[in-house]
């Protein structure tokens, strides 16, 4: 299965995007959508309307916006570790959205940490 992604300003690694993108995943880079440095609750709502799935390291302030107006079609968040080596690869961001797949988790409206889903 192919998720539409969009991964925003902290998460569009041209590495990442590509191995997303390998995978089978349809990613729009906020870049690409010509929304970069555009506040949160604008980039959310391009995610809502161009029926998007968010991918985002901006854990704190999305999950704001989520409590605030949790209509959109799903956020993927990637909690940072203050020691790095703990932090998600690549490869294991990508690991954890098909585990996702494969459990058949339904992502609308939900605020997903994907950290849980690394297994």
């Amino acid at each position: 299965m192919s998720l539409p992604l969009l991964p925003d300003e902290d998460s569009q690694a041209k590495y990442l995007v590509n191995m997303l993108k390998t995978a089978g995943h349809a990613v729009l880079t906020v870049n690409e959508a010509n929304i970069a440095g555009f506040p949160d609750d604008s980039v959310l709502d391009y995610a809502r309307q161009h029926n998007r799935i968010l991918l985002t390291r901006n854990c704190n302030d999305f999950q704001v916006l989520h409590q605030a107006d949790p209509v959109y079609p799903g956020i993927l968040a990637i909690y940072q570790n203050a020691e790095t080596a703990k932090n998600m690869s690549y490869q294991t961001i990508v690991k954890a959205i098909s585990n996702l797949e494969s459990a058949g988790t339904d992502l609308v409206n939900q605020f997903v940490i994907l950290n849980q889903w690394q297994f």
